[in-house]
């Protein structure tokens, strides 16, 4: 009524009320009446925002790639941004002019000129890898950024939600992929398989140690054994000689004193021994003597006659034995 109109302003709300082109009031969470004819108000939002954004860049290696994702921001200087862009609202409060949503564009513009600088420099497979170096090297770029101090905006934070290459790109990397888990596969079946048989190896060599340390105890044993066995057939000769020896010695004893018993018989006739003994008693052995003595005389004898009673009577005797 009569041009007079009323503001409310919530607190995330930051009000600029310019009269006759001076300030007449500004703050956050402001309630006023003023004069619309005469009054221009500048409603900045203060509240933090969320831009998505969708970007097509190129790598180093000629391929395409689609980065996803968004960045979270709120304004830090009111003022500043309200100097830079139109924020007027009307008596309705809707805004005059289409200079609030430039804000969100003119900093994912900035976002893909960071986002374009990175994925330039590397390959599709490095890029497709490095979404979160990706996002704070963009994060570290608008930090750094002139344009964002001068919009008076502050970047809260940033997240790239995916890489992703071409359809046509993503099945041939699908298709490397799966040969690569393949070539894995088998190479882990062939280790698996090496590692078995190289561990039947170690098993095979074991058994064969311990075989080879049991013949060791068995030649061992075997040797102390034999040891043992010409320890005692080394005695046992010992004993043999020992027992020759005194029986050699025991010989010799006896031999010597037969010797010293028969020494006085040496010097004595042969005849006499003989008809002192058992043959002196015996008719046939005079007889078969004193044929010996006439043997022995026989140059002296001329002639001798034998009756052949004395040769039948030898005869039958002998064959009676």
């Amino acid at each position: 009524m009569f041009g007079i109109r009323f503001m409310k302003a919530s607190p995330t709300t930051y009000v600029i009320h310019f009269s006759k082109g001076a300030v007449v009031r500004e703050g956050t969470g402001l309630a006023f009446f003023y004069y619309g004819p005469t009054s221009a108000i500048a409603s900045i939002p203060l509240a933090s925002d969320d831009v998505p954004f969708i970007f097509t860049e190129t790598t180093a290696d000629f391929q395409t790639v689609t980065v996803q994702g968004q960045l979270t921001y709120r304004v830090v200087d009111a003022r500043k941004l309200a100097a830079l862009l139109d924020f007027t609202v009307d008596g309705r409060g809707a805004f005059r002019s289409e200079d609030p949503e430039k804000v969100g564009q003119r900093l994912i513009n900035e976002a893909q000129v960071l986002t374009n600088d990175f994925i330039r420099r590397r390959t599709l497979k490095e890029a497709l890898r490095s979404a979160e170096t990706l996002a704070g090297t963009v994060l570290e770029g608008f930090r750094s950024s002139l344009a964002l101090g001068m919009l008076g905006v502050e970047i809260l934070g940033l997240s790239v939600l995916a890489i992703k290459p071409t359809p046509e790109m993503g099945r041939a990397l699908e298709a490397e992929a799966r040969e690569a888990l393949q070539k894995d596969a088998d190479q882990a079946i062939y280790d698996r398989r090496n590692y078995a048989v190289e561990q039947e190896r170690k098993i095979k060599e074991s058994e064969l140690d311990t075989e080879i340390a049991v013949e060791e105890k068995r030649r061992q044993i075997r040797e102390v054994q034999t040891n043992a066995e010409i320890a005692v057939e080394d005695r046992r000769r010992t004993l043999i000689e020992l027992r020759s020896e005194n029986e050699r010695k025991e010989a010799d004893t006896r031999a010597y004193a037969l010797q010293e018993v028969l020494r006085p018989l040496t010097s004595v006739d042969w005849r006499i021994l003989l008809a002192l003994g058992k043959a002196g008693q015996d008719p046939k052995a005079m007889i078969a003597l004193a044929f010996r003595e006439i043997a022995e005389n026989a140059q002296r004898i001329g002639s001798l006659n034998i009756s052949p009673e004395l040769l039948a009577t030898l005869m039958e005797e002998t064959k009676r034995k």
